[in-house]
């Protein structure tokens, strides 16, 4: 085995960062390489077949950094693409590698956080117009009731650094609101973009109730830990020198500029050229 073969993370920007944080924490012992495809970030309001051409071609990239398994710290690639690359190009491309998403894990355990049976999704254009969450929640909970709202601002705000301005909280409230003007009943939101744990006070601020707010970062790591548990012929393939490397598609300084916010600590990232 290659004596530097860490778990890749990809994420289209800054978001899967807060996923990152949350599985080097509970897996601390493990290398981890994130590549941030910052130069065509956003992905949230891309076509499924940008999506899946830009994802592609970071796994690959991830692959040639002698990465086995690639987790895709991101809503949108995990809706967009995840499905046709694990059964598409894997087999053919790297029978032997595996792809992961974010959505998944989520929709195994959403079931647990709800009394009333009904939840709320908020998440990018791009994630809610895919329907992913409602097609993976039905094959674990078909009885929960689920509204989704989409929230287009929200990104542009946290990664130009206004979420704590009053024009954030216009659009917090807004469409916290919205998602609860269509079902009053809901006692249990997703937090489905890997931005919004950054925001997670304010979107508590609007509330109209106590309700539990889903954040997928410590639910990926954990279902991580489960499946290097569950495949040890994968597992063993994965390096162990605690080494955290980080790649964007974009300027490494503008990139590390940012980064703190998300991954809680200074980052010192390398370009990766496409």
């Amino acid at each position: 085995m290659n004596s530097y073969s860490p778990i890749g993370i990809f994420d289209s920007g800054f978001g899967g960062l807060t996923v990152m944080k949350e599985i080097t924490e509970a897996l601390p012992h493990y290398d981890y390489l994130y590549l941030g495809d910052n130069a065509r970030a956003p992905y949230g309001s891309r076509s499924f077949e940008t999506v899946y051409e830009y994802t592609l071609e970071c796994v690959k990239a991830l692959f040639q950094q002698n990465c086995h398994l690639v987790i895709l710290a991101c809503n949108t690639a995990s809706a967009k693409a995840l499905r046709s690359i694990q059964q598409k190009d894997l087999p053919h491309l790297a029978p032997h590698k595996r792809v992961l998403g974010v959505i998944r894990p989520t929709t195994e355990v959403i079931g647990n956080y709800t009394q009333s049976r009904h939840i709320g999704i908020l998440g990018t254009a791009g994630t809610v117009n895919s329907g992913s969450y409602l097609v993976e929640i039905e094959k674990f909970f078909p009885d929960l009731v689920i509204s989704q709202e989409a929230c287009p601002m929200w990104v542009p705000l946290i990664e130009n650094n206004e979420y704590l301005s009053a024009g954030a909280d216009f659009f917090i409230q807004q469409h916290v609101t919205r998602l609860f003007d269509k079902d009053p009943l809901i006692d249990a939101v997703i937090l489905g973009c890997t931005h919004y744990p950054i925001i997670e006070n304010r979107i508590r601020h609007f509330l109209p109730k106590p309700v539990n707010l889903v954040s997928q970062g410590k639910i990926v790591a954990h279902s991580l830990k489960d499946y290097l548990l569950r495949h040890p012929e994968l597992e063993q393939h994965c390096s162990k020198n605690g080494k955290r490397t980080f790649m964007t598609t974009d300027q490494p300084e503008s990139f590390d500029a940012s980064a703190r916010l998300f991954f809680g600590s200074a980052v010192t990232s390398h370009h990766l050229g496409l």
